[in-house]
């Protein structure tokens, strides 16, 4: 068996069990890039209010997962989708700046290090502040510290300003199920994205910048990448997050 394929199975596990789901709101669809296979998930400006973020629930303990994430929603309330939202330590707590409407839970993080979330330059997805959505490179932010309804880093930016990450490889071996998020260069739209099989940072960014058109795009992660979203079918099953995100709308 290779290492990859318990994600897989939890994948597919996921979609068996969202056979059974209610279909929510038709935010989330299969496209096609570069002959890669990903689930892309819209959020235009006038749902910006509906965008949510989580890490605790009311107890103060993790979520983990979506099954979780769905019992502390209101009543009358639905998820249209979900997705992990950036790296976590052990105890399931961002590793970097992490906002909640409006408070801070965890602080930016600006030094490099080892790991993906280290490769700088990393950045920090705005949702809210002085227009709906915005992926802001980390040490930027730190020095202008704009306001955010929700903010969550992760690192590494997969598109900056137009341009992929520098130490991003065409021929990298290296390939994980992925997922992040991209804003349009007028911040009027947020694009949220998980690929079918594992890719390449080259190929994930590709899909930003050249399929999307986005200047600016941020990795949330690999090693753990999962979805909810009714209106595709999925509901993937496997190991449990950190910060998750969504988008709430309300039943009937």
């Amino acid at each position: 068996m290779t290492a990859d394929l318990p994600r897989r199975l939890g994948v597919a596990f996921g979609m068996l069990m969202a056979l059974a789901l209610p279909s929510g709101a038709a935010v989330c669809e299969r496209v096609d890039h570069d002959g890669q296979g990903y689930v892309l998930c819209e959020v235009p400006a006038t749902q910006e209010p509906a965008l949510r973020l989580w890490q605790d629930g009311p107890d103060g303990a993790p979520l983990r997962n979506f099954a979780n994430l769905r019992r502390v929603l209101g009543p009358g309330e639905s998820l249209g989708f979900a997705m992990n939202a950036g790296m976590f330590h052990a105890d399931y707590r961002a590793v970097g700046l992490l906002v909640i409407d409006g408070e801070e839970l965890s602080p930016i993080v600006t030094a490099g290090s080892a790991g993906n979330f280290g490769m700088l330059p990393n950045g920090v997805f705005c949702s809210g502040g002085a227009q709906p959505f915005a992926v802001i490179e980390s040490r930027h932010f730190a020095q202008t510290r704009p306001d955010c309804r929700l903010a969550t880093q992760s690192g590494p930016m997969l598109v900056i300003e137009g341009e992929l990450h520098p130490r991003f490889l065409v021929d990298s071996t290296s390939r994980y199920i992925r997922n992040g998020v991209g804003v349009s260069a007028d911040g009027q739209t947020a694009w949220f994205a998980i690929s079918n099989r594992p890719v390449t940072f080259h190929e994930f960014g590709r899909f930003f910048r050249d399929g999307l058109g986005v200047p600016n795009a941020l990795y949330f992660d690999g090693s753990v990448s999962r979805l909810y979203a009714p209106s595709v079918r999925r509901a993937d099953f496997g190991r449990s997050m950190g910060p998750i995100i969504g988008l709430v709308g309300q039943d009937g």
